[in-house]
């Protein structure tokens, strides 16, 4: 098995992948890693025998913007790592089974529970890399210090771990932070912090080709955006079912729940979106949160729907001046979708921008507000 390093470089070479300056440091990085784990397999008895202790190897962070490469990478360091102790998750799927093992400790323990949580996790793992680490809710975050000191300190395992955001900018605002600032401070002391933030998006060369509008409702049309998801995602098609959800926050103590949440794309119906009581707030959140946004089931509306079209235009506008990537699923073109009643002459504009989105120099542009 070739080492990460060597693999990338052949992927260069062939062009699978184009020269990356801050790509290949990280991939520098992580081949170092790499070699320093595969190294302890065969020196670890060697140790122990003359009374040598190990030094656990250094973790690494690796953070920067959406299709900057971090789950290629991470990839590639999970598939060439030549060692059998190694485990790779997804981080929201890790939290649901932190929160599964103690609720079951709890019933034999005494006590805080996480040390034996986190001897039951750490058993047998060596290294623990995970895709995408993001606290959206203040139960992970309450724990998730204590958690990883017992891993890191107690059971030896070393993280591997990507985001889209700093360590700093991890929950940021979020409700009882104070409790969540000494696991920022565990990552900054215990993993070596890798910036990976230049400004190009290789993610968009995974839906190239793609449409982004597809119409008429049914199964052609779900395919289409369901094969987007997974693209822009990297998650398995075949695990479909255990793609996660989220609780976003819309202000004001109130969440929208998002059936399928992962990597920045949010998935939603257009009935959970414009048929509810909803407004700019909880759309600026969605615009804010998400760098792809997938809506289903938009309908072609009728004259008695025009708070429905009110909504739609409102959280339209909000994709628009976020630059927020759209995949949808509707029963008529832009044009078509709201032809007359209250709002339809200024529902124009909407359309207009609908059209906008799906033009190759709109997807080109970065997230984040036009400000």
């Amino acid at each position: 098995m070739s080492g990460l390093l060597a693999r990338y470089e052949q992927m260069i070479a062939s062009g699978e992948l184009q020269p990356d300056a801050d790509q290949r440091l990280c991939a520098v990085r992580l081949d170092a890693l790499q070699k320093e784990l595969e190294a302890e397999t065969t020196g670890g008895l060697l140790g122990q025998l003359f009374g040598r202790k190990q030094t656990r190897a250094q973790g690494v962070y690796m953070w920067g913007g959406v299709g900057r490469g971090k789950s290629m990478l991470m990839d590639l360091f999970h598939d060439t790592l030549n060692l059998e102790t190694k485990r790779r998750a997804h981080f929201h799927a890790f939290m649901q089974e932190v929160h599964a093992e103690m609720r079951e400790a709890r019933k034999s323990v005494s006590g805080d529970p996480i040390p034996t949580v986190a001897e039951r996790l750490g058993a047998d793992i060596r290294c623990l890399a995970f895709d995408e680490m993001v606290v959206n809710n203040s139960a992970d975050a309450m724990i998730m210090s204590r958690l990883f000191t017992q891993l890191i300190h107690e059971q030896d395992v070393t993280i591997v771990t990507t985001s889209n955001r700093p360590p700093r900018d991890l929950y940021k605002d979020g409700l009882n932070r104070e409790h969540f600032l000494p696991f920022i401070d565990l990552i900054e002391t215990e993993l070596d912090v890798v910036g990976l933030n230049g400004p190009t998006d290789y993610r968009l060369d995974r839906i190239g080709g793609l449409a982004t509008w597809h119409t008429p409702l049914g199964d052609a049309a779900t395919d289409k955006v369901r094969e987007a998801f997974f693209r822009l995602t990297d998650f398995a098609p075949e695990d479909a079912e255990h793609v996660p959800s989220e609780e976003l926050k819309v202000g004001a103590n109130r969440t929208l729940h998002v059936p399928k949440s992962l990597k920045g794309v949010g998935v939603f119906s257009f009935k959970r979106l414009c048929a509810e009581a909803r407004g700019a707030p909880d759309y600026l959140a969605i615009a804010q949160h998400f760098h792809t946004v997938i809506i289903v089931g938009i309908p072609q509306m009728a004259p008695d729907m025009r708070n429905e079209a009110a909504r739609f235009v409102t959280l339209i506008d909000a994709l628009y001046e976020h630059r927020v990537k759209l995949f949808a699923t509707a029963a008529a073109s832009p044009d078509a979708l709201y032809p007359s009643g209250d709002g339809s002459f200024e529902f124009e504009r909407t359309a207009s921008r609908l059209n906008e989105m799906q033009s190759d120099e709109y997807m080109a542009l970065g997230h984040g507000s036009e400000d």
